[in-house]
């Protein structure tokens, strides 16, 4: 470690070592981190919680629903290619700055003066609360699949919401143990996830394949469009169901919140982003053909009274409750799986923006552990808040629902505010970006559009409602918290942020 430090306002580089050492608490003094993270267990880690294939068991009758399998096949390619453009500009900003803050640390970076402050707050708060919501998915699918299972097998069953939220909590409560005390073994945790994430996959293509007693066609699979929405413009429910698969494809950018915690971060994170990205893209098209193909009667799956399409589709396969349930366990567990990474990824968001004291209790907030190098009171409060959703969803499932919507809404505008910046910098002030290791080249320019257009496209598209009319439960209400998010950051910010936030401060070692 250098024992001489400079701050650094102004440089948009931060070389390979200088924020690798360690990070910036915002007040004066350096807080060390362990790095006890390899390379493969970051990609774990964000292969485990894309979570892909997976994540499909939930987002495909929406699909089905708005457009049918027409707009989910096609508009799986186009989210791939939308998201790989995406990550690989993310990655050569990681690779030029790589700290936990990640997007609104970005977006400090390479806005122009007059708008660092303001623009790098709303994108940590947006950034922030939509991993925050995005976690909260994970356990959320967990726990109704396993109601859904009881469902299945037992008739007089009558299900709850608080059962739901009962388990719920209960993931989130193992995952926060594994967090904290388990820590040691957060490694070997990532590695048998990714081989539970794999084997399961190709465990159950196979089951599905072989034991479908009739097969859709091709014509069903890469033709057929269904409208079901009530929108009388069939452009505009295709693009609806085109998010089922955006949904599952976001993500990524959580090897950027542990980058502090891995040597080499310049060269590792945009390696853990595109090659989790490429995992995940591969398994979830080779998931959504079978599925689609496998499926059935389409009507039947949609009806279940399971709440979980997925779960009737295995039953039809296999012709077999028991084989259903197995198959659906795999889900269950690797959801809960990705729960520890989610959970892992978003408590460094929280202390990121808090060594910035941008977040009410900064300081509290900002505390790493001197024993375990772990930021454990972040990790406890965004615990916290994850079981207060899970309370809320025993008083309402809708109002659950509108946390989660912010999920990818807020992920996705966290990454076009700095890619937007990144590219006017290298087209009008390409002499002040001095690249990382890891570098687009001449084609990032092509590569950030690509981003952009498909980043703005899909933030339009979230806050549409998903059907018509719109009814008090089937209501999109993501805007509305997207708005509540703003408001209170915005209060936040007249408060206390004006007077103290002065952006991501990066200290810069010498030699």
């Amino acid at each position: 470690m250098a024992t001489s430090m400079k701050a650094s306002h102004n440089s948009c580089t931060a070389k390979s070592g200088e924020v690798d050492d360690g990070v910036h608490s915002g007040v004066g003094e350096l807080v060390e981190l362990k790095k006890p993270f390899s390379r493969f267990t970051i990609l774990s880690l964000t292969v485990v919680l894309m979570s892909t294939w997976e994540a499909f068991s939930s987002t495909m009758a929406a699909g089905l629903v708005s457009g049918g399998p027409v707009s989910l096949v096609y508009g799986y390619l186009l989210a791939v290619v939308g998201s790989i453009a995406t990550a690989a500009s993310l990655s050569e900003m990681a690779s030029i700055y790589p700290t936990a803050g990640g997007q609104y640390h970005f977006t400090a970076k390479f806005t122009p003066e007059q708008l660092r402050r303001s623009f790098s707050w709303i994108v940590g708060w947006i950034g922030t609360f939509g991993w925050v919501s995005f976690t909260a998915s994970a356990p959320y699918l967990s726990a109704g699949m396993a109601q859904g299972l009881v469902v299945l097998t037992r008739e007089t069953y009558q299900p709850q919401r608080w059962h739901v939220s009962l388990i719920y909590c209960a993931m989130v409560g193992l995952a926060t143990i594994l967090n904290v005390w388990g820590s040691r073994l957060l490694s070997l945790v990532e590695t048998i996830s990714l081989l539970i994430h794999l084997v399961g996959f190709v465990a159950i293509l196979i089951a599905v394949w072989v034991c479908a007693p009739a097969k859709n066609d091709a014509h069903f699979v890469f033709t057929t469009f269904i409208n079901n929405t009530g929108w009388s413009t069939d452009g505009l429910a295709w693009c609806l169901g085109m998010l089922s698969s955006c949904y599952v494809l976001t993500g990524y950018d959580g090897a950027i919140h542990l980058c502090e915690e891995m040597a080499h971060a310049t060269t590792a994170v945009p390696y853990c982003m595109l090659g989790s990205l490429a995992i995940n893209g591969i398994l979830g098209f080779a998931f959504l053909v079978t599925i689609l193909f496998c499926m059935g009667d389409m009507e039947s799956a949609l009806e279940t009274d399971t709440g979980y399409p997925i779960i009737e589709i295995f039953g039809k396969a296999t012709q077999s409750s028991a084989a259903s349930c197995v198959m659906t366990a795999v889900l269950i567990i690797t959801a809960w799986l990705a729960t520890i990474a989610l959970l892992a990824s978003t408590a460094r968001m929280v202390l990121s923006l808090a060594r910035d004291k941008a977040l009410p209790f900064s300081t509290y907030l900002s505390h790493v552990d001197t024993h375990t190098h772990l930021p454990t009171r972040s990790i406890l409060a965004t615990a916290g808040l994850l079981v207060l959703f899970g309370l809320i969803n025993i008083g309402s499932t809708t109002a659950f629902n509108a946390i989660l919507s912010l999920a990818v809404l807020g992920l996705h505008v966290s990454y076009v505010v700095p890619i937007i910046f990144f590219l006017w910098r290298r087209t009008f002030l390409p002499h002040s970006l001095q690249p990382g290791p890891w570098s687009l080249g001449r084609v990032g320019i092509i590569v950030n559009i690509v981003a952009i257009i498909y980043l703005c496209f899909t933030s339009i598209f979230m806050v549409f409602p998903a059907y018509q009319p719109v009814t008090p439960s089937n209501m999109n209400y993501a805007s509305l918290i997207f708005g509540a998010v703003l408001l209170w950051s915005g209060g936040f910010w007249l408060w206390r942020g004006r007077k103290e936030y002065d952006g991501p401060v990066v200290v810069l070692a010498d030699g």
